[in-house]
Parts: structure tokens; sequence; C-alpha cells
């Protein structure tokens, strides 16, 4: 199983918090740090400092990190154009030495696009959008050197694009689609990404995701064409102590009103969280995503790093 740290600095954290956060999950033993790209926070918190850009913030981490994967879970399509966020994660992927993930989708948060001037069009605009982006994106990363790269859709059109820079990992850096959605979200894991994500929900949901994945995997021709298959993938929102006083402080803020959609967390003991890391290992998944609420709190990544990470077969 590989184990990730998922945070969401929107809620409140500076660059220094989230630099202090990543270097921790490194030298803890954990594989990746990701974070959510949002502009503002979904409660009536403001979030202060204030919001920081996703892609600002990982070039940053990139050049003070040396083992960590780092990522976006998710970038929303609606945020950049397909073109130069390419080009941002490419050049991200150059600092890193080749540890970038972009995870993307659709867009969900209707408030911080009317806050901060940003369209939003209707969800199934939203949804070709983004099926444009991810080929726009790819086809950038994979087009030979010494060729341009050219692309004429509904919403785009490249015309003899350089397709620089190239991203250190061949043909890209992994792509993560996932979401909820029963249609056009897996059969755009299927034709585009590396990783599919199931965010936050029970085991059943997750398992449900998957066969719908496994399913699209098979119509679009996936699963003969001799791609790699997708990487199967699980959000866990986790609040765990030493004791059930500990596990409940750290619950508290996912009791406050806030825009997400219903979760299923882990909260309790260490143990509990390995049980259902084995419960999501039996359904397929082979890589985690523990959400982590508190950017101060960096007990609670230790007491995970001590206390799940060596009860897993194969953790990195």
């Amino acid at each position: 199983m590989r184990v990730s740290v998922f945070t969401e600095p929107h809620r409140g954290a500076s660059y220094d918090d989230q630099l202090r956060f990543a270097r921790l999950v490194e030298a803890a033993g954990f594989e990746g740090f990701l974070r959510a790209d949002h502009y503002q926070s979904m409660g009536d918190d403001p979030g202060l400092p204030g919001p920081t850009d996703a892609w600002l913030t990982l070039a940053g981490l990139a050049r003070e990190t040396s083992r960590i994967r780092l990522g976006t879970l998710v970038s929303s399509a609606t945020f950049r154009l397909p073109g130069p966020l390419a080009v941002m994660v490419a050049q991200v992927d150059q600092m890193s030495g080749g540890r970038v993930e972009l995870g993307i989708g659709a867009g969900w948060y209707e408030r911080e696009h009317l806050s901060y001037g940003i369209p939003f069009p209707a969800v199934a605009e939203r949804f070709d959008r983004l099926a444009e982006q991810l080929e726009i994106i790819t086809g950038l990363w994979r087009a030979p050197s010494d060729e341009t790269y050219s692309f004429t859709g509904d919403h785009y059109r490249l015309v003899d694009a350089p397709a620089l820079p190239k991203p250190v990992q061949r043909p890209g850096p992994p792509v993560i689609v996932g979401g909820r959605g029963p249609k056009r979200t897996p059969e755009l894991a299927a034709r585009y990404a590396d990783e599919f994500n199931m965010p936050f929900k029970s085991v059943a949901e997750t398992a449900a995701a998957y066969e719908r994945v496994a399913e699209a995997c098979q119509r679009t021709g996936r699963t003969e064409s001799g791609r790699a298959p997708l990487v199967l993938s699980a959000g866990i929102v986790v609040a765990i102590g030493r004791t059930d006083a500990e596990a409940q402080r750290r619950a508290a803020p996912l009791h406050v009103k806030s825009a997400l959609p219903p979760e299923d967390p882990v909260v309790g003991s260490p143990a509990q969280l390995v049980d259902r890391l084995g419960e999501f290992a039996a359904i397929g998944a082979t890589r985690v995503h523990l959400r982590l609420i508190d950017f101060s709190d960096l007990d609670h990544l230790e007491l995970i790093a001590a206390e799940v990470l060596p009860q897993l077969d194969g953790v990195r």
C-alpha cells in the first residue's frame, strides 16, 4: 500500500506551514504530499492567512524536498488554460527531478469562482472542457521534442504549439482523475489517467466506483490496449489519537458546517485506520491519500508514521 498525505491549505496555511509539514511527511516515510487546489475556505472561517496557489506552492516544495511525490488532488480545469498548465506542471516536474503528479477535475465549488471572477459554466460544459484539457495536456507532453502540437476543439484551439518544456517523467507526469460521477468521470479516467481516485467515501461506495471504472476501461479498449492498468486509490479523512478524547479533538473540524459533501472519516485509534486500509486493499486499492486537517498538528502526522505505517506490507 502506497500512503500519501493530502492537505487543504485553503482552510488556513501559509507557504511556511506547508513546507514544515511536507518536510515532516518526507522524513516520516510517507510516499507523497498532495494538496487541494482551492482559492477559498468552504465554511464561515476565512482560512487566514488566505489562499496559496497550488502550483506556486508545489514549485517551492519541489526545491525544498528530495524524495516525496508532489501534486494536486485536484486542480480545477476552470482555473487555468490547458497549454499554460502543461507548461507549469512540466516545469515543476523538472524542478523536482521527476516527482510531480497532476490531479485534475472539472471544478465544483461555485463560490470561489464568483469571489475571484473565474467563469463557472454549467456542469456539462465543465466536463467537456476537462476532456479537452486532458487531451491537450497529455498531447503536449507526448509530442516529439522536434515537432509542434495542434488541437481544435469546441473550447480550446492550439496552433503549432512548441510542446515545450518536456517533463522529466515520460511520457508525462502521472495524471489522476477521480470523483463520484457515475458516467463521464470513469470514462475520462479510462482514457487519460494513470490513477483513479475515489475521495473520502465508504469502502462500499468506493468499490462500486472501481467497478464503474473497470467497465469503462473495457468499453474504451484500455484493457486490451497494452497500457498500464489504472492505479486505484482512495482518499480517507483521518482523525486518530492515542486516546478517544484525542481523536475526538482532532475530529472537531469535521462537524463544522461546510460546502463539502458527506464523507466517511476514520475517527479513533491507529488500529482502526489500519483496519480501514486493509478493507480498501481488499477491494483493489493500492494507494491511499490520508486527509489531515491541521497543519500545526505535527503530532498527528508522527503518530500515523509510528503506529500505522509499520503495519502495512510494502508501504512506501
